[in-house]
């Protein structure tokens, strides 16, 4: 074994499964987690993994993207998947888990490892030597300062997302490329732009006006960056405010010609192959019924199929692309690497999904060797990806989805969405197998 402890901070899904990783690598961990010293405003209980909003962990199917992301977890020796499937309530094709016996599984696990010392006590300064930093989106004020002290702006305690659609699902004989202002000898432009007539925007404005939102957890309040109100917010201040703002036509005009629009809705390119585009400026805390409704009413847009919706949620998140190596790690700080929510991901499984990769990742640094990447054509190594390629002056939490993978070559590339998933779900596990088998992963058995 090792002799230095490595330090791991946070206790929910991803410190717990980073720990596990290092532990069953016979790496000494101290995981270190606050409650019952000190709770948030989110947690009801002092048990590891607590799942704080609902008890899924979204679709099993191995078509699907994060179903795809369970199953190289489990061939991964996830800890954290293993409870899950052990504790598992039905929920269709869903992987839903009875919340208390899971989080009682991770924790007793956790507790009987003799590798892992564990610590409740709040940690408000940045470790030394090797470390992990998993705190979540509630990290506790003192330790948030340090980070932000660390990685200055970069540091995010709001998080306002807009949607992200797939090209392929988007009509290009109604939406246009162009940049504002461009002229056309220097090119088609680097946007794609929905026109829309004066009727049509005043009946989008009316929408979301009138759209359910989701409401607000306890904890979080109603504060808004004017640089990033969500989209019906701003509609709610006069019915021309998104038409002097995100949505203004000046400087865009379709080449092809047509009419002059009344308001333009933009998409910017979201990855380097151009699967994936964002909604610019539409961060939106509507519910995802009305997200589908009101977004497909748009021209061009009735069969866009979603990568992402839009939320607006408390969270602390660091700005990866800047900041973190291809293994997590801290650029300016050797040792310290980040997991979890915070490190820039969305959603449950793919913050266990990092905790893992950073265990891995450190396990090796500890021996003194150093873990091979998972390829880029696995949801892990997609995920990973998307944290280091992603544009820093942009950058959001992103769940994993298929929009993140190398597109499939050849003849493999056509057909049916739902069978082009499944052959980047197939070649997912067939290049998986090699990278497990190289860092020593074995199924977790509880």
């Amino acid at each position: 074994m090792t002799a230095e402890r490595v330090q791991v901070v946070g206790g929910g899904l991803a410190g717990s499964e980073a720990a596990w990783q290092l532990a069953r690598r016979g790496v000494p961990v101290r995981l270190f987690e606050m409650r019952p010293v000190r709770s948030s405003p989110a947690h009801s209980t002092d048990a590891l993994a607590e799942l704080v909003c609902s008890n899924s962990m979204r679709s099993d199917a191995p078509g699907n993207a994060v179903g795809l992301l369970h199953e190289e977890l489990r061939r991964a020796g996830s800890l954290v998947l293993a409870a899950a499937d052990r504790n598992r309530v039905p929920a269709g094709s869903a992987l839903a888990v009875d919340r208390i016996a899971f989080a009682r599984e991770v924790s007793e696990r956790i507790e009987a490892e003799p590798a892992i010392e564990l610590v409740r006590a709040e940690v408000s300064a940045l470790p030394e030597g090797l470390a992990i930093l998993a705190t979540g989106p509630l990290t506790s004020d003192a330790l948030a300062a340090e980070i932000r002290t660390l990685c200055g702006d970069a540091l995010y305690f709001y998080d306002s997302i807009a949607p992200v659609v797939y090209a392929d699902s988007l009509d290009l004989d109604v939406i246009f490329r162009a940049s504002r202002w461009l002229e056309p000898a220097q090119g088609d432009g680097d946007y794609l732009n929905i026109p829309l007539s004066r009727e049509a925007y005043y009946r989008f404005v009316s929408d979301l006006v009138a759209a359910e939102k989701m409401p607000l957890h306890p904890f979080e309040k109603p504060i808004y960056f004017e640089g990033c109100l969500p989209i019906e917010v701003m509609a709610e201040r006069g019915p021309e405010t998104l038409s002097f703002g995100p949505m203004k036509p000046v400087g865009l005009e379709d080449a092809r010609g047509g009419p002059t629009p009344y308001a333009v809705v933009q998409l910017r390119q979201e990855d380097k192959s151009g699967t994936l585009y964002n909604l610019v400026g539409f961060q939106t805390k509507m519910k995802v019924g009305e997200q589908k409704r009101i977004f497909r009413a748009l021209p061009g847009m009735q069969n866009a199929v979603f990568a992402r919706f839009g939320s607006v949620h408390r969270n602390t998140f660091i700005r990866s692309p800047e900041l973190l190596d291809e293994r997590l790690q801290h650029r300016a700080r050797p040792g310290l690497h980040f997991a979890g929510q915070m490190a820039g991901v969305e959603g449950y499984v793919e913050s266990a999904a990092l905790g893992l990769l950073a265990g891995i990742f450190v396990a090796a640094k500890a021996r003194g060797g150093e873990a091979p990447l998972p390829p880029v054509t696995t949801a892990l190594g997609a995920l990973l990806r998307h944290l280091r390629e992603a544009d820093p002056r942009h950058f959001q939490p992103m769940n994993v989805n298929f929009g993140l993978f190398p597109p499939l070559e050849g003849g493999a590339a056509r057909g049916p969405r739902r069978e082009r998933n499944a052959r980047i779900a197939e070649r997912a596990l067939v290049d998986l197998a090699p990278w497990t088998a190289a860092v020593g992963a074995a199924p977790a058995r509880l």
